[in-house]
């Protein structure tokens, strides 16, 4: 049942890093379409190469705890379901308010669409939010 899956990611932390990682990867391993779509803190992480990694003590030990059992890392996880054909998005208006440019995420990003765009995307496909 390959569809379209959007999620909204807005938390940079780890937990919903790798929440979001294991799914997208999941999703694209499944034939669906995925877009990850990046907002306020979890993109400006994502622009200094931060996105995911633990934000507290209890994150580092769960951090930690994954690399003992062999667990992929977020941004390996989001790297591979990039190589799938995940797609990373942003909205235009949001960069501004996070106060960053096109030129400040690189390659990060593969999109910057306005709202309405994003909006569609989430038509007649599964949303997660993180």
């Amino acid at each position: 049942m390959a569809g379209r899956v959007v999620f909204f990611v807005q938390s940079p932390s780890f937990e919903a890093a790798w929440m979001a990682g294991s799914l997208g990867i999941t999703s694209a391993a499944m034939g669906d379409d995925v877009f990850f779509v990046f907002s306020f803190d979890a993109l400006r992480a994502l622009a200094r190469d931060h996105f995911g990694k633990p934000l507290s003590e209890r994150e580092a030990v769960e951090s930690a705890r994954a690399d003992g059992l062999g667990v992929p890392t977020p941004a390996r996880m989001l790297s591979e379901a990039r190589e799938m054909g995940a797609r990373f998005i942003a909205c235009d208006t949001m960069l501004k308010l996070c106060g960053l440019s096109p030129a400040d995420l690189g390659k990060r990003i593969d999109e910057v669409m306005g709202l309405a765009s994003i909006w569609r995307l989430t038509d007649g496909a599964r949303v997660a939010t993180f």
